[in-house]
């Protein structure tokens, strides 16, 4: 098979699971084994981010206007509801800023075809579905420390198989955040964490993926952003929907199966 549709591929995967709770990193690592690719961890891992890169430009796409009100609230003296929401928005950022930092060659070797692993964490992503599915998303107010809470279950979802919007937004109803907010906080909650990540690794030099030609690659980013945009306002419209334990069966039978078949294919 092609690299161009390969990448073609993957960024039709990354754009559609981004905002899904059924885990990108997850789909990613399984289109990558079914398809045959044979990368170095290193280099799936930046693929990964390079695709991530794209739908966090679909985030701000979709989202441009609530980004401008945050960032016009931060310069004014009355609008403290946009402050408050930004300095929750740093404050989620902790966790997975930690782990980014302090663990970043052990996060890349489970990007490096461990698909059992990745099986297990599928599994694992339906049941905490589930869990959020049987709490409704309140109306009521928000703190900092639910803040940290979404924070938490972010840097848990870098492990591929667990869904960041699926955890964050399950996390929301468990500590119930409000409905409205909780929805838009958990998909711009993410925007600082790819840019800082992005920044760093043009900083270091590694932004780069020496296993598909840049062409590929920038295929692969415009399908990932293209499928985004579309994908985001599919999954803002289940969520308030409160539709979320479709996508925990799927997780459930999807990572049962797959556990089940390695098992028979060792």
């Amino acid at each position: 098979m092609s690299e161009y549709l390969i990448i073609l591929i993957l960024g039709i995967v990354q754009g559609l699971t981004e905002f899904l709770p059924v885990s990108s990193d997850g789909h990613l690592e399984l289109a990558k084994y079914f398809l045959g690719d044979h990368s170095s961890a290193v280099d799936s891992l930046q693929l990964t981010v390079i695709l991530h890169m794209a739908t966090a430009l679909s985030i701000i796409f979709v989202f441009r206007k609530r980004i401008v009100e945050l960032i016009k609230g931060l310069f004014s003296a009355s609008d403290t509801a946009s402050k408050t929401f930004s300095i929750r928005i740093i404050i989620s950022m902790i966790p997975a800023a930690i782990v980014g930092l302090f663990f970043e060659k052990q996060v890349s070797e489970l990007f490096n075809g461990k698909i059992m692993f990745v099986a297990c964490m599928i599994l694992t992503n339906g049941l905490i579905l589930m869990l959020g599915h049987y709490r409704t998303l309140a109306t009521g107010g928000n703190s900092s420390w639910k803040s940290f809470l979404m924070g938490f279950s972010q840097a848990i979802a870098i492990l591929p198989g667990i869904s960041r919007s699926g955890s964050t937004i399950a996390t929301a109803s468990l500590v119930n955040f409000e409905r409205n907010e909780a929805i838009s906080f958990s998909f711009l909650m993410v925007v600082p964490l790819i840019l800082g990540k992005i920044a760093k690794d043009i900083l270091e030099g590694g932004l780069m993926v020496s296993s598909y030609s840049l062409s590929a690659v920038l295929l692969g980013f415009i399908t990932a952003f293209l499928t985004g945009v579309l994908a985001c306002g599919w999954m803002l419209s289940l969520v308030r929907n409160t539709k979320m334990n479709y996508f925990a069966w799927y997780c459930i039978i999807l990572g049962a199966g797959l556990i089940l078949y390695l098992l028979l294919n060792r």
